[in-house]
């Protein structure tokens, strides 16, 4: 994490790209992850994977660009034929067979793609009209804070990539004074997560200005965790 990452009041402009590969010792694991307690490796992964994801889509500007199947952490890379592998099939595949199988817990990470893209949707934040502030960047506890604003309204990240450390009362800026209900947390159990934060809570945002923003709210930050809020209808 970056201790320098800026501060942005304006609509960003480039666009994102995501082409992540496993790691060796993922891939030999992934096939078997659902073991109950999972390995540290698959833990890590499975968050650190939404996570960057969630990132990169939120400060996305005029578009978000993965690639084919790690929308649902591909364990394996794609190949084309061509002379260099001598013209080979092998790994000219997305294995959709692995989202499919609830042995497994690709589906969960398919699960959250989806869902993260309809709330995208929900929002426009990728739209050039949308705005982008990032109120925190600590990198001592390795947390981001940030907002896009919208004509739909505007939503808060709160991203904690503390391997160990989970944060109770955590102070976040937030735009405005409101109650303030979850979106999307990339820790429910339906996305291979622990469901440390209850759904239902709300947050009541006061008028204590903090990290430039004229209020605040206080949540349950969990370690490896991103939670998206918005202003309760």
């Amino acid at each position: 994490m970056s201790p320098d990452l800026p501060s942005l009041h304006y609509p960003l402009s480039n666009y994102v790209f995501f082409f992540p590969h496993p790691p060796p010792t993922a891939l030999k694991l992934s096939y078997t992850f659902t073991e109950v307690p999972r390995h540290s490796t698959i833990d890590r992964g499975l968050a650190l994977h939404k996570l960057i994801r969630l990132l990169t889509c939120s400060l996305g500007g005029e578009g978000w660009l993965g690639f084919m199947g790690n929308e649902f952490g591909h364990p394996e890379w794609l190949d084309f034929p061509r002379e260099g592998n001598g013209w080979s099939y092998h790994y000219c595949r997305r294995q959709w067979s692995l989202v499919d199988d609830k042995n497994l817990l690709y589906g969960c990470l398919n699960a959250f793609e989806q869902n993260m893209h309809a709330l995208g949707s929900e929002y426009a934040w990728l739209l050039p009209t949308s705005t982008t502030y990032v109120s925190r960047k600590d990198n001592g506890d390795k947390v981001i804070v940030l907002e896009r604003g919208t004509p739909r309204g505007t939503i808060v990240f709160a991203f904690n990539f503390h391997p160990t450390k989970s944060f109770q009362g955590y102070r976040v800026g937030v735009p405005s004074l409101g109650r303030y209900i979850i979106a999307l947390d990339s820790d429910w159990e339906e996305f291979g997560g622990y469901a440390r934060v209850d759904k239902s809570v709300v947050f009541n945002a006061e008028g204590t200005p903090f990290d430039g923003r004229p209020a605040s709210l206080q949540l349950y930050l969990p370690s490896r965790a991103a939670l998206v809020l918005k202003l309760a209808q």
